[in-house]
């Protein structure tokens, strides 16, 4: 299950990215984190700014709304989604799963 956090501003999500993958998409979970691959390679901030994208994307929120808290030369982040609630952050992401 993903360790989804309350924010003041709407919603954490701990995030396990995996660059230079064959395609953009939604692997599942991994250890309490959303597994995400991008195609983009990890130089200049490329696969960060990859995974905010598909996040926007996968959540329905515009691109200003996915903002990265910590993690910007790890595979290990955390995403702020602003505006949202934990509850429709679940839902959305549910919805990709199946």
């Amino acid at each position: 299950m993903i360790a989804l956090e309350e924010h003041p501003q709407g919603v954490v999500i701990p995030v396990k990215a995996a660059p230079s993958a064959r395609r953009n998409g939604l692997v599942g979970e991994h250890a309490g984190a959303l597994k995400v691959q991008v195609t983009q390679a990890p130089e200049d901030g490329k696969a960060t700014e990859a995974v905010l994208d598909l996040l926007a994307g996968v959540l329905r929120v515009k691109h200003s709304q996915v903002k990265l808290l910590s993690g910007a030369t790890s595979r290990q982040k955390r995403i702020l989604v602003v505006g949202v609630s934990l509850a429709e952050v679940a839902k959305r992401l549910a919805r990709e799963d199946t």
